[in-house]
């Protein structure tokens, strides 16, 4: 079986490899040549230098029975790069697979709850209900799904749309770790969050792959629970042996917030977490999602609750001296 896993040197990428490896895949990384590749030394794969966002480079895509296409723009300091690296580059290598890989099994997508939206009334968000992108980014991505799901007469996809992933490598929300291990954490009122643990989200990826069931479908993936954002930052304080004062933000603040880090990022070249295009989904108060279309169809049983998850990833974090 082989397979090419775009976004392999990130997050979930690397985990994503490291797991098919395991079930017996031989795998190849698509990787650009600033790429670091620390998460994937001495992992038995073939690396494959490319750049989903340029065409000519994807001419050597070709011979795969899967391809998990998890390469992707989660901050950026330009509206546009969202739309190139999250829509154009998925039609540019989903155009390269139908091309070039004839006896293709699957083509994963991992899109994002951020595609949909968030919820409007409480209730839980079915896959079959109309999306309501906030940001740049989930407008993105839910151009890309489109892009994905246009194809699917002629090509065998599977589209996922996680909630926010937490575990040991990710970057994202480790800012909100770090920020609680300093003991103070600003926030703007309450509201209600899925998670998913890397874990979870792995063997999500692999049963989308796998199963008959999920060819040509959508599903969105959670540990199947509702936090309040109070009992998330709790548990990660409580994990650290942190006693944390949460200082309450007024939301009015938030768009020059966002204001300055958009300005700080222009200015370091860097994009940050903090912006006011994220800061347009951090507003919202109800990111959460129903999973039943995922545990009947994939049979996916989520393992890891919110305890287990927070102890492991901040164990991981202490070990490698990120906290």
């Amino acid at each position: 079986m082989k397979a090419l896993v775009t976004g392999a040197t990130g997050f979930i990428g690397s985990h994503l490899t490291e797991r098919l490896i395991k079930n017996g895949y031989e795998v190849s990384c698509m990787v650009r040549n600033a790429s670091s590749l620390r998460w994937l030394e001495g992992l038995d794969v073939r690396l494959l230098q490319g750049d989903c966002s340029s065409r000519e480079s994807l001419n050597n895509i070709a011979g795969f029975d899967y391809i998990f296409h998890l390469s992707g723009l989660t901050k950026a300091n330009h509206a546009a790069d969202f739309y190139n690296i999250n829509t154009k580059a998925t039609e540019n290598i989903i155009d390269i697979a139908v091309r070039n890989n004839p006896n293709l099994k699957r083509f994963v997508f991992l899109s994002s709850l951020s595609a949909h939206g968030p919820s409007l009334n409480g209730t839980l968000p079915k896959e079959d209900y109309k999306p309501h992108p906030v940001s740049d980014y989930g407008r993105s991505k839910l151009l890309a799904e489109d892009v994905v799901l246009r194809l699917r007469d002629r090509l065998p996809v599977s589209i996922l749309r996680p909630t926010a992933v937490y575990g040991p490598r990710d970057r994202e929300m480790f800012l909100f770790f770090k920020m609680i291990k300093k003991k103070v954490l600003p926030y703007w009122g309450e509201s209600s969050v899925s998670l998913v643990y890397i874990d979870d989200l792995i063997n999500a990826i692999i049963l989308a792959a796998e199963k008959e069931e999920a060819m040509g479908e959508t599903f969105f993936i959670s540990d199947g629970m509702v936090y309040s954002n109070r009992e998330i930052m709790d548990e990660i304080a409580g994990a650290m042996g942190v006693n944390l004062i949460k200082l309450r933000l007024p939301k009015a603040l938030l768009p020059a917030v966002g204001l300055i880090g958009d300005w700080l990022g222009k200015i370091t070249r860097q994009a940050t977490m903090i912006n006011r295009d994220k800061l347009k989904e951090l507003m919202q108060t109800q990111w959460i999602c129903d999973i039943s279309k995922a545990k009947q169809r994939l049979n996916f049983m989520p393992r890891v609750g919110l305890k287990e998850g927070i102890k492991w990833t901040v164990e991981w974090y202490k070990i490698h001296r990120w906290i």
